[in-house]
C-alpha cells in the first residue's frame, strides 16, 4: 500500500488543491490555472483513475485506507490522511464519503473527433448548473447516448457537483466544448445529424411523431428560458414531449431540464 502520509493542519499548502470545494468562482480559477478537478468518493475516484486521469494526490479519512488499498498500491501520488474535522476546516464542507482525489484534466477532443464516432448525440447550450450537466451526463450515458456537445458558457463536466451527481458518468460519455456557437450548429449538421430542437412550445411536434434519421441530435436549452432563437431556427425539428392533458389546469406546461432530457434521450435512442 502507498505511504499514508498525516496531515492536520488545514493551512498545509500540500492540501491546496482541495481549499474550499464549495466556492464556485474560487475552484474555477483554481482548476483552470492547475489543470485539474476533484473526484469526491470511492466509486468515482476509480472510475476516474480508469478513464485515464493522472492523479496528484489523494485526501481522505483513514478509515478508507483499506477499501482504496488495491488502488493505492503502486500509486505515484502522495495519499494524505486527515481526522473528519481537519478534511472539513480544508473543504468547506463535511466530506461524507471520505475520500477526496485530485486529479489531471486530459485535453478535450475536437468537435469533429467527437462527431465522428456518434449516431446519437445531445449539445446543451448555457446549461449553467453544475447539478444539471451531471444528471444530463448520467441520463444520457445510461440510455445509449454516444457523446455531448457543450456550447460554450456550459457548466463544467468536471467541477466536482457534477462529476458527484453524474456518479462518474462524465468519465463514459465522451463530449467536446464548441468554440464558435454562432456556427457549429451547421457543422454539426453537416456531419449528418439531424438536429431536434426540445422545446415546451405546444406548436413543436410531438418527438415521437418525427421520423429518425440515421444520425440525430437532441438540443437541450438553459434552466430558465431553453433554447435560443438563433438554435429554435436553425434546428431541423422544434419538438416536445406531451404533457398530460391535465397538466395545464395543474399550472405545469413543462418538465425541468433532466427530467425532459432523460424522457428525450430515451426517445433519441431507441430503435438504434
Amino acid at each position: 500500500m502507498a505511504d499514508l502520509i498525516p496531515v492536520s493542519d488545514p493551512a498545509d499548502l500540500r492540501l491546496s488543491d482541495y481549499v474550499r470545494l464549495r466556492d464556485v468562482n474560487l475552484r474555477k480559477s483554481l482548476e483552470a490555472e492547475h489543470g485539474l478537478f476533484v473526484a469526491e468518493g470511492e466509486k468515482v475516484i476509480r472510475r476516474a483513475v480508469a478513464a485515464g486521469h493522472p492523479v496528484r494526490s489523494l485526501l481522505m479519512a483513514r478509515r478508507w485506507a483499506e477499501p482504496l488499498a488495491d488502488l493505492l498500491d503502486g500509486l505515484d501520488a502522495p495519499v494524505y490522511v486527515a481526522d473528519d474535522a481537519t478534511m472539513e476546516s480544508i473543504t468547506g464542507f463535511q466530506v461524507h464519503r471520505g475520500a477526496l482525489a485530485s486529479l489531471e484534466r486530459l485535453p478535450l477532443p475536437p468537435l469533429q473527433t467527437v462527431l465522428s464516432g456518434a449516431r446519437r448525440l445531445i449539445i446543451c447550450e448555457d446549461i449553467v448548473d453544475h447539478t444539471n450537466i451531471g444528471a444530463i451526463f448520467r441520463c444520457a450515458a445510461a440510455l445509449g447516448v454516444d457523446a455531448a456537445v457543450l456550447a460554450p458558457r456550459c457548466a463544467d463536466p468536471l467541477y466536482r457537483r457534477s462529476v458527484k451527481v453524474s456518479m462518474g458518468a462524465v468519465f463514459a460519455l465522451p463530449y467536446a466544448r464548441m468554440t464558435d456557437w454562432h456556427n457549429d450548429l451547421s457543422v454539426i449538421r453537416a456531419a449528418g445529424f439531424q438536429l431536434l430542437a426540445l422545446t415546451p412550445a405546444p406548436d413543436a411536434e410531438p418527438i415521437d411523431d418525427v421520423k429518425a434519421a440515421d444520425r440525430r441530435a437532441l438540443l437541450l436549452g438553459s434552466e430558465g428560458d431553453g433554447l435560443s432563437s438563433r438554435w429554435l431556427h436553425e434546428a431541423d425539428h422544434r419538438v416536445r414531449i406531451p404533457m398530460n392533458e391535465t397538466a395545464q389546469a395543474r399550472g405545469v406546461d413543462s418538465l425541468n431540464v433532466v427530467a425532459a432530457a432523460a424522457i428525450a434521450c430515451y426517445t433519441l435512442t431507441r430503435g438504434i
